[in-house]
């Protein structure tokens, strides 16, 4: 059976997984993640916080999943589990 995520799930892993790195300001992980702001000025000026940290973020992150499509090993984890000793 193959188990489909949502956006909200993918959204979710990667900011554990990047915030789990170690490497990037936690800001600059959700500014990356973020929603779209529906404030148009907002969403202009916002766009460019901690821009040249996120163009790094995201080739750093292409390049780690290039690595788990080529043969890395893929973690798997059973959240049932988690949830039934937590």
């Amino acid at each position: 059976m193959t188990e489909q995520m949502t956006a909200h799930g993918v959204r979710a892993m990667a900011a554990t997984l990047l915030n789990k790195m170690g490497q990037w300001n936690r800001d600059a992980i959700e500014r990356q993640l973020a929603h779209v702001d529906t404030n148009q000025v907002r969403r202009v000026y916002a766009r460019g916080e901690y821009w040249d940290e996120r163009v790094e973020m995201m080739q750093h992150w292409s390049d780690y999943l290039d690595r788990l499509r080529d043969g890395g090993t893929v973690l798997r984890p059973d959240f049932k589990a988690a949830r039934a000793t937590g």
